[in-house]
């Protein structure tokens, strides 16, 4: 049974995340992963510790954010799903992700996925170095617990 985030422990979050690099609305934006001007923060709870995110553009709390989400070599981000669809491309790493129903794909730098909202998966950074994953959330930016397999 999915296992939500509080909201009122999610809003904190999101507020945190909404960091300078994501007040340039309406500017042109360039970056790469390792810019030291991307303020990276915890990702939630229901992700393990060292997990991090960081907003690129947009408000998390609002449709339409794009951020970028750093997972430490060899580690696992657990069973979980979002409320809104996902599209993504790998910056760094080998990203091995799992879909329920679906077969495991391992992402390498520039390969693009696309996660439709409500559906579990999982994902393990395969590689030496740490991932780093571009996402542009088409809802809010969340994330539910999901037990279970993805079978």
């Amino acid at each position: 049974m999915p296992m939500p985030m509080p909201a009122a422990a999610l809003v904190p979050l999101l507020s945190l995340l909404a960091a300078p690099v994501a007040q340039a609305q309406d500017r042109p934006l360039v970056l790469v992963p390792e810019d030291p001007v991307i303020a990276w923060s915890p990702c939630p709870a229901v992700f393990p510790r060292g997990c991090e995110l960081a907003v690129l553009r947009g408000d998390p709390a609002r449709p339409g954010a794009d951020v970028l989400l750093r997972v430490a070599a060899g580690q696992t981000l657990p069973n979980h799903s979002h409320t809104s669809a996902e599209r993504m491309m790998l910056a760094a790493g080998r990203l091995a992700v799992t879909y329920r129903g679906a077969a495991e794909a391992t992402l390498t730098p520039g390969t693009y996925a696309y996660g439709p909202a409500g559906l579990a998966h999982r994902a393990t950074c395969v590689s030496a170095t740490p991932c780093v994953l571009f996402i542009a959330f088409d809802g809010a930016v969340d994330a539910t617990a999901v037990e279970g397999g993805l079978d």
